[in-house]
């Protein structure tokens, strides 16, 4: 078994989308190649209603798929095609852009206001990029839960991990999505197959992605008595781990345990020409798509 090394630890960094949307951004708009096939990843938890209820409203996509992943409130969405669909806490959607599409999403938060989740960009390849766009909305209910001996839950979103598969399927970036809780004091060894680009986004608790006794958060410059120190910072919460290449990955969780996901794909590895919510392999292709945009003829008909 050969253990992943950690090569990046970092917060994801507060921003703004669509009407006004507060967000925090793991990464996303930056090298490409980086986390191959993954694009952008954004954690939309929050429970001022005054910072999410403007939403997303109409936009366009393009070369993409988009996996959504609810935990609290509710996303009503929408789009050019006529679907139209409510995606509860636990629910998942795939969205599989294409040739192009048009929608819209609009959070609601839940009776204490919350509204929590997550939303994934995967690359297509260039033989898919103009593919006929189509929804995959998954109930949370559909999702498979594995609880292990010493307490470790895993819902298995996407791909197979320990006997179980996830209902998420066709996604050309072929990727293992799983939502990782282990608990308090608990260090556990989690296989991620060798050819995949990885990464954990811990989003609750604190724990040490290396094979280390004691659990670490990410080193911070911090004010304390008038002085910039560094510390660790053990809350966890909002940080992007970034592995390189092995088949496996290790956690040794913190005392109040740790939840993450942790999302696998292989990397496709061709050119990236990208500008907002359409990508494509090539800058002539990007800007085809905006003219397509300014003339109308960015829904393409059904074959």
């Amino acid at each position: 078994m050969s253990l992943r090394p950690t090569l990046e630890t970092r917060k994801a960094t507060a921003t703004m989308e669509g009407a006004g949307v507060h967000l925090h951004r793991a990464f996303g708009f930056q090298d490409p190649s980086e986390l191959d096939p993954f694009l952008l990843f954004d954690d939309f938890r929050n429970d001022v209603p005054e910072h999410y209820l403007r939403g997303f409203p109409w936009h366009p996509h393009r070369g993409i798929e988009t996996i959504t992943y609810v935990l609290n409130g509710t996303v009503d969405h929408g789009d050019s095609l006529g679907n139209t669909g409510s995606l509860g806490a636990g629910d998942v959607q795939w969205m599989t852009a294409g040739s192009g599409i048009l929608h819209q999403e609009m959070p609601k938060g839940n009776a204490d206001g919350q509204m929590h989740g997550f939303q994934l960009w995967a690359n297509l390849p260039s033989s898919l990029k103009m593919t006929a766009p189509r929804y995959q909305d998954v109930a949370g209910k559909e999702i498979p839960e594995i609880i292990d001996d010493d307490g470790t839950r895993v819902k298995v979103i996407i791909g197979s991990f320990w006997g179980k598969t996830g209902p998420v399927d066709g996604i050309a970036a072929d990727p293992q999505y799983l939502d990782v809780y282990v608990p308090a004091g608990v260090k556990k060894t989690l296989p991620v197959d060798t050819y995949r680009r990885a990464f954990a986004y811990v989003f609750e608790g604190a724990g040490a992605f290396t094979d280390a006794a004691d659990p670490t958060g990410i080193l911070l410059e911090k004010e304390v008595n008038g002085a910039e120190v560094n510390i660790r910072d053990m809350s966890g919460d909002r940080t992007l781990v970034r592995f390189g290449t092995g088949d496996s990955i290790t956690v040794q969780a913190g005392e109040q345990g740790v939840r993450f996901l942790l999302i696998s794909g292989a990397p496709i590895q061709e050119p990236v020409a990208w500008h907002g919510p359409i990508v494509m392999n090539t800058q002539a292709e990007l800007q085809q798509a905006m003219r397509d945009l300014r003339n109308g003829t960015f829904i393409k008909p059904a074959h």
